[in-house]
Parts: structure tokens; C-alpha cells; sequence
């Protein structure tokens, strides 16, 4: 896709494929947005563990948490 292109110009050009073509192109987009937050929550758990293992995490209850979310 070229640098820059608008979100006007994608949906113009989507406008031009079949309707198999189209209906390929949001499988293909479903299944990449899919990956981003498949990508994006492994990068969290990683962050996480490595708070853990560097002690930077404290238990807590269930009930201390929701005070702290209350405050």
C-alpha cells in the first residue's frame, strides 16, 4: 500500500474488487487484527512476568484491589 494513502482512497479501491475479492479482503483484514491483539497480549503477559520476577508485583485481595479501583 503506498505511504500516506487515505482511508477514502482504501475504501475507493475496495469499491473496485468483486465481491469475493471484498469479502477475501476483510477475512484478511479480521485475521490480521486478530494477530495484532493476539501480539499486543503476549507483549502484556511478558511485561508482566518480568514485573514478577523482579519483585515489582504485590499480592493483593480481591477486595483490596476494588478499593484501590474505587478510590
Amino acid at each position: 500500500m503506498p505511504q500516506g494513502m487515505q482511508f477514502s482512497e482504501v475504501l475507493e479501491a475496495a469499491d473496485h474488487l468483486s465481491p469475493d475479492e471484498q469479502e477475501e479482503l476483510i477475512g484478511i483484514l479480521h485475521r490480521r487484527l486478530a494477530e495484532t491483539a493476539r501480539q499486543r497480549l503476549v507483549s502484556d503477559v511478558q511485561a508482566a512476568r518480568q514485573e514478577f520476577a523482579e519483585g515489582r508485583c504485590v499480592p493483593t485481595t480481591p477486595g483490596d484491589l476494588m478499593r484501590e479501583i474505587m478510590k
